[in-house]
C-alpha cells in the first residue's frame, strides 16, 4: 500500500472516531437512518411554566387547571326592580324641584304684600284646631319632644311660658315640690327642679282653649293642681309683674310676687312681630339674680345653600302658619342684651336652645 493511500487511511478512521464521541450515547444508530427518521416519536417538550416572583401566590403558577367561575350574574327580575326604582326615584326628585319652584314663584309674588315685618300672629286663630296634627309628625322625626322635655324639665319655682300654643310643653313640666335634685339627665346636673306654679300665656284665644283642654286631659280631676296652674291670653311683649295670687297663694293682700323664677318659650320667637324687644322684655319679668329664660327656636342654619332655600320659601310659609322660619335666632338674643348661660344647635343648625337670664351689668 504507498504511503498517500495508508495516510488516508488514517484521516479517516480518525475523523469516524471523533464523530462517534460526539454522539450522544442514547443516540440511535445510524445504520437505517431514513428508516429510524421515518419511525421516530416526535420529541416531547417539557410543559412551560412562566417565571414568577418570589412573592407571587402558588395558586397563579396553575394556568391550566382554572376553577370554575364563581361570578353570579344579576338576574332579570333584579335588573327590573332596580331599574324601576331608579325610574321612580328620579321621577319623585322632579315632582319635588317642581313643586318647590312652583312655592318659590309664589312666595315671591307674596313678598311684596307680606314683607319680613309683618305680624302675621292672626294665622294661629286658623289653625290651632289642626295645628297638633300639622307638626306631630315632623316633630317626632326631629326628636323635638325629647328636647322640650329636656327644656321645660330646667324650669322650677313659678313659671311664666309664653307662646304657649296649644300646650305641647304641659306634659313635660315637673309639678311636684320645689326641692333640689338632678336638673339634666345627661350630665348629671344638680339644682332646684318642681313648679310651684305654671302661668300659660298666648296672643291667640284660639290656641289658649287648645292647651286648657290638653291639660284637663293630662291630669283630669285633679283640682289641687288646677289652681296652681293659669291660662291667660295676652301679648307676651305686655305680661307685667310675676304670678298671680290665685295661683300663688299669696297671703298678703297687694303684696304679690314681683318676679318669676324662670320663662319659657318653645318655637315663639318666629311668630313676634318684635323678638328682640319682646325677649328683652322676658328678661325683666325673671328674677334678676336667679331667673332664668329657656328657649327652643328654629331659625337659620349653619349653612348657605339651605338658607337661601329658608329665605325663598319664607313669605309663604308665614302666610299660611304664622312663622318666620328664616329668622336668625343667634342676632335676636345678642340684641336683647340677656346674657347666654348655654346653647345647643341641632338639624343643621335650624333648631337652637338658650338658656338665657339677665346680664349681670344691668343688675348692678
Amino acid at each position: 500500500m504507498s504511503a498517500s493511500r495508508v495516510g488516508r487511511a488514517t484521516l479517516k478512521s480518525a475523523k469516524g472516531a471523533a464523530a462517534a464521541a460526539a454522539k450522544p450515547a442514547n443516540a440511535a444508530p445510524r445504520t437505517g437512518a431514513k428508516k429510524n427518521k421515518l419511525k421516530a416519536a416526535a420529541p416531547v417538550y417539557p410543559e412551560y411554566t412562566p417565571a414568577l416572583s418570589k412573592r407571587a401566590h402558588p395558586t397563579l403558577t396553575d394556568f391550566h387547571h382554572h376553577p370554575p367561575s364563581t361570578t353570579t350574574r344579576m338576574s332579570p327580575r333584579v335588573m327590573t326592580v332596580l331599574g324601576v326604582s331608579a325610574l321612580g326615584l328620579s321621577a319623585y326628585i322632579g315632582y319635588l324641584y317642581a313643586s318647590y319652584r312652583r312655592e318659590v314663584t309664589y312666595s315671591q309674588n307674596l313678598s311684596a304684600t307680606v314683607p319680613a315685618t309683618a305680624n302675621v300672629t292672626d294665622r294661629y286663630n286658623t289653625t290651632a284646631r289642626t295645628f297638633d296634627a300639622d307638626v306631630e309628625m315632623s316633630e317626632k322625626l326631629m326628636r323635638l319632644g325629647a328636647k322640650r322635655r329636656d327644656l321645660c324639665r330646667r324650669a322650677r319655682g313659678d313659671v311664666l311660658e309664653v307662646s304657649c300654643g296649644t300646650g305641647r310643653n304641659i306634659e313635660y313640666y315637673d309639678f311636684g315640690p320645689v326641692r333640689r335634685g338632678i336638673v339634666d339627665e345627661r350630665t348629671g346636673a344638680v339644682g332646684l327642679r318642681g313648679c310651684r306654679s305654671v302661668t300659660f300665656v298666648d296672643l291667640s284665644p284660639q290656641m289658649v282653649e287648645m292647651a286648657r283642654r290638653k291639660f284637663e286631659e293630662i291630669y283630669p280631676g285633679d283640682d289641687a293642681l288646677r289652681k296652681r296652674v293659669e291660662f291667660r291670653v295676652e301679648d307676651a311683649a305686655a305680661v307685667g309683674g310675676g304670678p298671680s295670687r290665685e295661683i300663688t297663694g299669696a297671703a298678703v293682700p297687694g303684696q304679690p310676687k314681683q318676679y318669676f323664677d324662670t320663662v319659657v318659650q318653645t318655637m315663639g320667637l318666629c311668630s313676634l312681630p318684635d323678638p328682640v324687644g319682646t325677649l328683652r322684655h322676658l328678661g325683666t319679668l325673671v328674677d334678676p339674680q336667679k331667673g332664668e329664660i329657656l328657649l327652643l327656636e328654629h331659625g337659620r342654619s349653619h349653612y348657605a345653600w339651605l338658607n337661601r332655600v329658608l329665605d325663598n320659601l319664607a313669605p309663604a310659609h308665614a302666610d299660611r302658619h304664622g312663622c318666620w322660619w328664616n329668622r336668625d335666632i343667634g342676632e335676636i338674643v345678642r340684641e336683647s342684651g340677656l346674657e347666654v348661660v348655654e346653647e345647643k344647635r341641632w338639624h343643621f343648625g335650624t333648631t337652637w336652645k338658650y338658656v338665657l337670664r339677665p346680664a349681670r351689668k344691668a343688675v348692678e
